[in-house]
């Protein structure tokens, strides 16, 4: 039995309570998967050309990016491999008879997390520089650690892409979130305080209709009434209301005036509504001309509180309406309850996209030149979705890297949206003014797990997932980069089964 060398590096404190018999470790070694049907000759050549280790519950047993030592057969307990930017998640966990570390013919260079161990481990390693030897005494190793290569690749990159999709489903429901926020809060304060508010319209009209009917001026009310409404319907809000909020309060302060020379109580509760509303001077003059100056306080007042009414209403309206087209876009960006393959407008496509980033775009211009004859394309479409989900998203990344120039403090950028056909083909590109990409890594980008974004912020699925959806549906995507222009140009035929 062989002792670890002296130059192996040691995290955590191993313990070797003695040597373990080698008819122990065969024992042992029978046990493991991978080496089912091994003969008494091949078990005895890895226990006595193994190194043996023995490690305590929670120990480092190796650190991430280190160079790693050889073959690793866990003979007992367990080992969690997680990312140092991943927190607690687990990214491997080598469990009892499986084979790890760096197998033959694997271009593993580092280790790629933090491995611990759970409870007390018990490993065999075979060092790497015995790989030869031991293909030569077992040439049945070969066939067994290639199996369990492909095994390893096809698992860590499931979880990679799985944790890929969770990233990118958490800033679209981030996104989603912000939306449904905005409606969300203002029809809840709105509803809240349209109950006392109607309390207060009520106890209004009560005095209003015993002062109008004590003066024999009620008819005259409704009559002003009436044309007020119809003349503040045909009024263009830019032409009576401002827009700089400085102006509005000026308005204000013309309306409480009024109202304060007439002996209306609280005059800047009235004059705030009417402000707001398309009502003018000329109004509520002629209001003053045809009720007595008792029945103008409570006239001015329960007309005002009628306003207020009607705007909390419209606001629970248009925020219930927001809500409700935030959720039918959902439904159209997921094809919820579709067929897989629809006939897909890809202009409707691409702006059902732009909806779940609304959050994103104010500072940004976003242009659409999108082709009226474009044809429909027959695709899968939550899928097309998703590339251009991708697609948007790197775009307004890249404008969110652009240096701030704007007197407000904001970056702002130009997202560009066009589509177009050639021949039997159509061709969506996706613009933006950002720094560009990096020549010596634009050829990159498409890589699986290749990203320019910092730790924690990329896995480098998302242009791969972008590949293999365009794919499929037998198109390809270019793209083009320069600083304050880069394009990303995806091609798709009309009908897949006349693509070339």
């Amino acid at each position: 039995m062989q002792t670890p060398p002296a130059v192996e590096p040691q995290i955590g404190s191993f313990v070797l309570a003695g040597p373990t018999p080698p008819a122990d470790i065969v024992a042992a070694l029978r046990k493991v998967e991978g080496l089912d049907g091994l003969s008494e000759q091949d078990y005895l050549w890895l226990a006595r050309n193994g190194v043996e280790r023995k490690v305590g519950p929670g120990v480092m047993v190796f650190r991430e990016g280190d160079p790693p030592f050889g073959m690793n057969i866990l003979l007992a307990g367990e080992i969690h491999v997680r990312r140092s930017q991943s927190g607690s998640l687990s990214l491997f966990i080598a469990r009892v008879g499986q084979l790890s570390g760096l197998l033959p013919f694997s271009r593993m260079k580092g280790y790629g997390g933090n491995g611990y161990s759970v409870g007390n481990a018990w490993s065999l390693d075979i060092p790497k520089q015995s790989f030869p030897e031991m293909l030569a005494a077992i040439p049945s190793m070969a066939q067994r650690c290639v199996s369990v290569l492909l095994n390893r690749v096809r698992e860590v990159t499931r979880m990679e892409m799985q944790a890929e999709k969770l990233t990118a489903l958490g800033k679209l429901a981030a996104n989603l979130a912000h939306e449904l926020n905005n409606p969300a809060s203002a029809a809840q304060r709105s509803a809240a305080s349209l109950f006392g508010e109607l309390r207060q319209f009520g106890d209004q009209k009560q005095q209003l209709g015993a002062a109008l009917a004590e003066a024999g001026q009620y008819q005259q009310y409704q009559d002003w009434a009436r044309r007020t409404r119809e003349k503040m319907a045909g009024y263009t809000s830019r032409a009576i209301l401002p827009d700089n909020p400085l102006d509005l309060s000026d308005r204000e302060d013309i309306f409480r005036a009024w109202l304060e020379a007439h002996g209306v109580p609280e005059p800047w509760s009235v004059a705030a509504v009417i402000a707001e509303s398309p009502m003018t001077l000329a109004n509520i003059d002629e209001l003053a001309a045809i009720v007595s100056p008792q029945a103008l306080a409570v006239s001015a007042a329960a007309f005002a509180s009628s306003l207020r009414v009607e705007r909390m209403a419209e606001t629970v309206l248009n925020s219930t309406v927001r809500i409700f087209d935030l959720i039918s876009a959902i439904k159209d960006y997921s094809y919820m309850d579709q067929a897989p393959i629809q006939e897909i407008d890809l202009a409707q496509s691409l702006d059902t996209t732009l909806t779940m980033f609304n959050s994103r775009l104010d500072r940004v211009l976003v242009e659409r030149q999108y082709d009226p004859d474009l044809p429909l394309i027959s695709a899968y479409g939550s899928e097309l979705n998703q590339v251009w989900t991708e697609l948007i998203q790197n775009a307004l990344d890249a404008m969110s890297l652009t240096p701030v120039s704007s007197e407000d403090g904001f970056p702002r950028g130009t997202l560009r949206l066009k589509t177009s056909q050639l021949g039997e083909m159509v061709t969506v590109e996706v613009w933006n003014d950002g720094p560009g990409i990096p020549p010596e890594v634009v050829t990159r980008i498409f890589e699986p797990f290749y990203t320019t974004k910092p730790p924690g912020q990329g896995l480098g699925l998302g242009l791969d997932s972008v590949t293999r959806i365009v794919n499929k549906h037998n198109g390809f995507v270019t793209v083009d980069s320069k600083p304050d222009s880069t394009c990303f140009q995806v091609r798709l035929p009309i009908e897949r089964a006349q693509a070339y």
